[in-house]
């Protein structure tokens, strides 16, 4: 079947707000290299014609791709790299001053009108390793599903539309192939797999802006003078993207091999989705009042450094760091004493650094949802409660908090409970208990949509501290 610009084609599925597959005017600007035989899919990448079955397509599944296993092809899966019998690499040419005609020609002239940056698009070929040459419509056709679920998936993604410019490369193709297939084996439903797109697609958004922001953007200072930001950047990224590609898989598969150990360790299948944890929020003192005063610059550098302490705090002992918001990080632990180790280390911490504000933290105890690396419920909009109302560089816990520290023996459920214990055990002559923490019941206060509630306040024990 042949793919062309109008959407020709048996079985065509109509582009949004057109006709099938055709652009709503010219596509100049966004079209910086034309395909070899403009509107026309690759031969091997078309379903077979008239049968509406999926092509043929798909990488050998024997191996990751990218693994450089047996001398595998390490390049990344549908990008656009192929390794000859030599070893050598041939990659599309992504220059922004090269255009393909229709017989396959190069024009070296480029195209004048086009209004985006050659940096920016020389950059985007090393990176994607692959040429434009689909619309979205073509894109969708090759992969073999319809405009509306490519659509989804796109826009899961973090993707902006691009109605019907020639923009994507062959591992969109390959991407809407391999998310439709899951659905297609039934390993996942239509809605867990936009899910997957949106989540990943989340995460990696943030992860990719803080690279750009703060790490490209120090390593790309001129190092001479005289030179450009734009000389340094092309080949520094060349350098760095397969490295940072291996290490970013490496830290998936760590984090993914934690989690899956988190939630077979469940004790039944319903705590896998909802689970008792301890929910913490650590909130800055006055941050607002901060942000008047301090200049932009000097207000980042305080939020990374709180950010920075406080996830390495949280993961050095034992807890997860759910989010961080600026002036608040969100935390959680499968153990109450561990969420209350955390909290008090970073009141420490924070209160031994003369550039940092007053902290507070507040942490309840029980069932939360978790969603996308997420987590919600009550016991989450109750530690918010708390945090908003903790005093400053303190730590407020709610009754269930406080029963859990009791019942695991981190902390007595009162001081004359504990002073009775050490009694009693030195009148047998046996060591006496030891607590890590002390809690001292604060007044009952209303909390909004919560109801009446009895925080404690959490602290270490004089011999501990």
């Amino acid at each position: 079947m042949t793919v062309d610009d109008t959407g020709s084609g048996t079985g065509a599925q109509p582009a949004p707000g057109g006709e099938p597959g055709r652009t709503a005017g010219p596509v100049t600007d966004a079209t910086p290299a034309r395909a070899a035989a403009d509107g026309e899919a690759p031969q091997d990448a078309r379903p077979d014609a008239g049968t509406g079955t999926r092509p043929n397509h798909r990488p050998d599944d024997s191996s990751p791709a990218g693994s450089g296993r047996h001398g595998e092809d390490r390049s990344p899966a549908g990008s656009g790299i192929r390794r000859d019998d030599h070893g050598s690499d041939s990659r599309p040419d992504v220059r922004p001053d090269a255009r393909h005609e229709a017989n396959g020609r190069v024009d070296p002239q480029g195209e004048p009108d086009s209004g985006e940056d050659p940096l920016a698009l020389r950059l985007e070929g090393l990176i994607l390793g692959a040429e434009r040459r689909y619309t979205p419509f073509q894109a969708a056709r090759s992969a073999g599903v319809s405009m509306e679920l490519a659509s989804r998936f796109w826009r899961a993604m973090g993707f902006a539309d691009i109605g019907q410019a020639k923009a994507l490369t062959e591992a969109d193709v390959l991407a809407l192939r391999r998310l439709a297939g899951l659905v297609e084996a039934g390993l996942l439903s239509e809605a867990m797999a936009v899910q997957v797109a949106r989540s990943t697609g989340q995460t990696t958004a943030r992860l990719a802006e803080w690279q750009i922001d703060s790490f490209l953007e120090g390593l790309t200072e001129p190092p001479e003078p005289g030179m450009t930001r734009t000389e340094v950047t092309y080949p520094l990224i060349e350098l760095l993207l397969p490295e940072l590609e291996e290490f970013l898989v490496y830290v998936w598969r760590r984090q993914l091999a934690a989690a899956t150990g988190r939630v077979v360790q469940a004790a039944d299948d319903e705590e896998m989705v909802d689970r008792r944890l301890a929910v913490g929020f650590a909130d800055l003192v006055g941050f607002t009042r901060l942000t008047r005063r301090m200049e932009e610059e000097e207000l980042g550098e305080l939020v990374e450094a709180f950010e920075t302490t406080a996830a390495d705090l949280v993961a050095a002992h034992g807890g997860r760091l759910i989010k961080t918001l600026g002036d608040e990080v969100l935390y959680s632990a499968d153990d109450a004493g561990v969420a209350a180790e955390i909290a008090l280390r970073l009141i420490e911490t924070m209160a031994n650094d003369e550039t940092m504000p007053e902290l507070r933290v507040g942490i309840a105890f029980g069932t939360v949802t978790t969603r996308m690396g997420d987590v919600f419920g009550t016991t989450v909009n109750l530690a918010s409660r708390l945090t908003s109302i903790a005093p400053r560089d303190a730590v407020l816990v709610d009754g269930a908090f406080a029963e859990e520290l009791t019942r695991t023996g981190d902390a007595p459920a009162s001081e004359a409970a504990a002073a009775e214990a050490a009694a009693a055990a030195e009148k047998e002559g046996e060591e006496p208990p030891s607590y890590r923490f002390a809690l001292q019941p604060m007044w009952q206060r209303p909390v909004r949509g919560l109801g009446v509630i009895e925080p404690w306040l959490l602290a270490r024990r004089a011999d501990e501290a």
